[in-house]
């Protein structure tokens, strides 16, 4: 017997459909460049192959539109946009994919005078314009901050569940209902709570399940399949993807690994009939996170260095540690802010902070050692 799935409406993206029952699809980003036409499109018809239902690409940049613009006469898939802080570019881009994803903390970036409601109304009319589906994606890194303001420090879910219920209620007001919402966090029984809390109030809502940041595999599957495990076991998700920090040739064992989440609660490995025991929300020894590879990571060896800093680590295992490895401007503050060390790379240097506090810039071949050593200086202070 297949498992229950909550009765969420449908959403149509493209040539699939999500909600009403319809089954669970398993998407991904690329990690190539937007401006790197051949590679994109290599990359979607390979992740496309390999099981992925929409494939998402990242554009703020007029020259990530003409990009677009060319990838979209070059496939057939279901391609999703995130608009990153550049909302502006909706209507440039609606044409082009089946999806439009932003994020709410973003929003006051750019054109910090203009109301929020403003922002998502144009989105909402491009969207209707040229037939496309929108996600609200919320995410822990960058929650609006005066919605973060409005919650104690030490609740991380309360900022995102109440934003993504205002804008649910915004595009309720504005007639939309052709969308999914996303609540992630890096911590996998963080993302279970929220979208616990989420399904209980807004069931007719698809969402999209994930955990952002997860990190390099093995560990990143196992955090995800910690948190999308017990949700889809109980009926809650209606797209998943698991984030893992990989080079773009490998990208493909995300669409791997979040097919074979479907196949073992298919299968009941996941119990959804006892009542959930929700273990601590925060790890109990060291806890790398790192952002999946995407567009926006910008130099390549962040990937590389994100696997340097799990093996220079492995001897801190068992302290309760979270360092954060970032590869880009987007999520790399807020991720950093949160993280006891938090590492953020740029094109050519790396950001280092501590609990927040900034440590300096570093070159790529010189942050290894000095990460080290405030790793030393921490487990030190902790245990005298």
């Amino acid at each position: 017997m297949p498992p229950r799935r909550n009765p969420t409406r449908e959403v149509t993206i493209g040539s699939i459909m999500i909600g009403g029952g319809q089954p669970v699809v398993v998407q991904s980003m690329c990690a190539t460049k937007t401006t790197d036409v051949e590679a994109c499109v290599a990359q979607i018809e390979a992740l496309a192959a390999a099981g992925a239902g929409v494939v998402r690409l990242a554009a703020d940049r007029p020259e990530d539109v003409e990009a677009l613009r060319a990838v979209h006469d070059r496939t057939g898939a279901n391609l999703a946009v995130d608009l990153q802080e550049n909302y502006r570019l909706a209507e440039e881009l609606a044409p082009l994919v089946q999806k439009i994803r932003y994020n709410p903390g973003h929003l006051y970036h750019f054109e910090r005078q203009r109301p929020w409601q403003d922002k998502v109304k144009e989105i909402v009319d491009a969207a209707v314009r040229h037939d496309c589906a929108i996600r609200i994606g919320v995410n822990c890194g960058s929650v609006d901050p005066a919605k973060r303001a409005q919650f104690d420090a030490d609740d991380h879910v309360g900022p995102m569940l109440a934003s993504a219920l205002e804008h649910c209620a915004l595009l309720g007001d504005l007639g939309f209902t052709r969308y999914c919402v996303s609540l992630k966090d890096s911590h996998p029984f963080r993302v279970i709570e929220a979208n616990r809390r989420f399904a209980a109030q807004q069931p007719e809502v698809p969402l999209h399940l994930g955990v952002t940041e997860a990190g390099m595999p093995p560990e990143g599957v196992t955090k995800t399949r910690m948190a999308l495990g017990p949700l889809l076991a109980e009926g809650i998700g209606d797209t998943i993807r698991v984030s893992l920090t990989l080079p773009a040739a490998e990208k493909v064992q995300e669409i791997e690994a979040g097919r074979q989440i479907l196949v073992d609660v298919a299968a009941g490995r996941f119990d959804a009939s006892a009542e959930p025991v929700m273990p601590p929300t925060e790890p109990q020894g060291l806890n790398i996170i790192s952002c999946p590879s995407c567009a926006r990571v910008e130099n390549e060896a962040f990937i590389d260095l994100a696997r340097r800093i799990r093996d220079m680590t492995r001897y801190a295992a068992d302290e309760p540690i979270t360092i954060a490895v970032m590869g880009c401007r987007v999520n790399g503050p807020g991720e950093t802010d949160d993280a006891d060390l938090g590492v953020w790379c740029g094109p050519k240097t790396v950001h280092l902070k501590r609990s927040g506090e900034p440590l300096g810039t570093f070159g790529y071949d010189e942050i290894l050692a000095r990460l080290k050593t405030e790793l030393d200086r921490l487990i030190a202070q902790r245990r005298s």
